[in-house]
This record gives structure tokens, sequence and C-alpha cells, in this order.
């Protein structure tokens, strides 16, 4: 869902799904509040925007964001993960309690404590961003040559056609966009790791291992507080499994083991 800058919010799902029709524009979104969904909405040129914290997790990644925004001059704010469900932007905006703001929200009048509705109406007061940054970085890593493949990636969106039966392990959130099976992976991997961003409101944080069961992929999440979120290669290095579903259970995976033994399980069923 989206609507046109003015005194409407937009609100989008994604923090993938901005672009040009955002620009100046006061978004909610159901992205975590990381550096990458940040660089994007820097990249849009919003005039403000509101994210899901994600649990905060390692390192606070999860609202990691707001301060590159801060820097930029750009105010934002985060709703908290057991208000509202991540991926699911309009989630945020009818029940999203605020959590943690930037010094520029901070300044119109948006505060903890908050819904999200309220601090939108103060971050509607926000002036015209400043020109755009560069388009953000490649955030695609590859860990392991060979078949399958084994590549850390930043988002899941950075996943393509060419990572069919790769491993694919992510940073970001194990929510589903909107709540939508269809938005689970893109691709037919052959396994993929998440960040469970706290697990949240309705247990959003897991929605897409279920999912991604029917279609028999191998996946988990790591816990929020192992890894940061929107980091693959913090996945990978630093993630402890909080959750598994049926297909990863059967290769045998578990709950506090290490991601780099998950991946030599899937690897061991799938290398030829």
């Amino acid at each position: 869902m989206s609507t046109p800058p003015g005194n409407e919010p937009a609100v989008v799902d994604s923090a993938t799904e901005l672009g040009d029709r955002h620009r100046a524009a006061v978004v909610v979104v159901g992205s975590h509040g990381g550096r990458y969904p940040a660089r994007l909405a820097a990249r849009a040129g919003v005039r403000a925007i509101v994210f899901n914290d994600a649990g905060v997790g390692l390192d606070r990644a999860g609202v990691a964001g707001l301060d590159h925004l801060e820097a930029l001059g750009v105010p934002a704010a985060a709703v908290s993960h057991v208000t509202a469900r991540i991926g699911d932007g309009g989630d945020a905006l009818r029940h999203g309690t605020i959590s943690y703001v930037n010094a520029p929200a901070r300044a119109l009048g948006c505060a903890p404590g908050m819904s999200c509705s309220e601090a939108v109406r103060a971050l509607a007061r926000a002036g015209t961003p400043a020109a755009r940054p560069a388009r953000p970085e490649e955030s695609r890593h590859l860990l392991r040559d060979g078949r399958p493949r084994v590549w850390a990636l930043d988002s899941a969106s950075l996943a393509g056609p060419g990572d069919e039966g790769d491993v694919l392990v992510t940073g970001s959130h194990g929510g589903l966009l909107g709540g939508t099976p269809g938005s689970a992976l893109r691709v037919a991997a052959a396994a993929a790791v998440f960040n469970d961003a706290g697990i949240g409101r309705d247990g959003a944080g897991l929605g897409r291992l279920p999912v991604l069961d029917t279609r028999g992929i191998a996946a988990v999440t790591v816990a929020a507080t192992s890894a940061r979120v929107g980091d693959g290669r913090s996945t990978y290095h630093d993630g402890v499994l909080s959750a598994r579903n049926e297909t990863a259970a059967r290769l045998g995976a578990r709950v506090g083991m290490p991601t780099p033994e998950f991946v030599g399980l899937v690897l061991k069923a799938t290398s030829y």
C-alpha cells in the first residue's frame, strides 16, 4: 500500500519499494531501521520516515539507520517491534508505538511513547530534504564458491534468478512483507537464513519460515541479539539460531546452533 506525498503518509511494507514517487513524502515502512533501509530512504529523498526497531539487537543495528539519516538531516523514528508487525507498514501506522527517534525527529516533537499516527503528524512539519546521496553500495558477498554457493546478502531483496539452489545468508528480518506468502523469498534457494528481529508482535519475525517449508526450502532465523540485522556477514559469523522450519529440522538444525554449523549441514546434504 502506498499514498503520494501530501497530508497523508506513504505506507510501504519494505524500504525496497521506495522510489521517486516517495520524494518529499513522510513514509511509514515495515522494514527494520538498520543502515541498508536508511540508505534506500535517503536515496528516495523522503522527507521523514518511521521504521520498525526490529528488536534493536546486536550493536543497536535495528535502529542504526536513524543515526545515518540524522547525519543527513532527515527526521527518522522507529516503532517497537512488540507493538507492530515487522514487514507491515499498515500495522505500524495503526498499532505502532514509537520507541526510538533521531535528533531531527525529536526537534519536530516526535518522542518515544507516541503512537505512530501522532508521530507522523509531528514529522509532517519536516522541511524539504536535501540533495540525494549516492546510490547504496552493493551488499552481496560470496562466502563459498562451488555448488551450492553460499552468499551473504544484506537484504533478501538482492537475491536473483542466478541464486537458485544456493544458500542465502541474509540480514533481512524473517517476516513476510504485508503478510503476503509470495514475499518469503524470490528464488528457490537450497536454504535461507534471516534475522528474527526480536520475533515481536504476532511472531511476525518468523513469518517466512512456515511458508518456505511448503516450498521445501530449509529456513532458519538467528536471534537479533546475536547478529546485526541488515548485515548478512554478521548473520553468518555471529548468528545463533533462534527458530527453524521443519525442512531445516530434518537436516539437523537446532535452536542455539551457530549459523556456520547450519550452513555446513545444508552443504553436506546438497553439495555436488
